[in-house]
């Protein structure tokens, strides 16, 4: 078997150990709404830092202009989970994998933050626009930087080995 097809199969059998888990309540209840609820806080704080008075509950951002609520898909937990299974099947040192991991959960996390508070915006004061911007635009963003950022590290890893 060539090496891209044992990539291809260890990507997709990883892909499916982390996605199976998140079908599951304890790890919606656990994981899933905790982080949603964390990025809410923190979009919450970043919306503020800009002057916007918004409310934040659970994971609800608020204002009488606008309201979102950050959901599982909106997390970036999915999109850091494809990146992740992508790093650890590749062939490169642990060490390698487990900074690509973790550089790369940091850049999706930031990517969404931004997402989350400009999405806020949009849908205050454009609303019309919000659901080209969630469902088209920053979608596209945020898996084209997994995507881009795994592609740039592998190319460094293999010219490293």
């Amino acid at each position: 078997m060539s090496a891209r097809w044992k990539f291809l199969l260890r990507f997709a059998l990883l892909l499916a150990l982390f996605e199976i888990p998140l079908l599951t309540q304890p790890v919606d209840q656990y994981v899933v709404r905790p982080l949603s609820a964390g990025i809410a806080a923190a979009s919450g704080e970043l919306l503020r830092f800009v002057n916007q008075k918004v409310t934040v509950n659970g994971t609800i951002i608020a204002a009488p202009c606008f309201a979102v609520d950050i959901k599982n898909g909106c997390n970036g937990l999915e999109t850091m989970l494809f990146l992740v299974a992508a790093v650890l099947a590749f062939p490169a040192t642990a060490a390698q994998r487990i900074v690509a991991s973790f550089l790369g959960i940091l850049l999706i996390q930031i990517v969404n933050l931004i997402r989350v508070t400009t999405l806020y915006l949009v849908g205050c004061h454009r609303r019309e626009w919000f659901e080209s911007f969630h469902l088209a635009i920053w979608q596209t963003i945020v898996f084209a930087t997994a995507v881009l950022f795994f592609a740039a590290w592998s190319r460094r890893a293999v010219a490293r080995a």
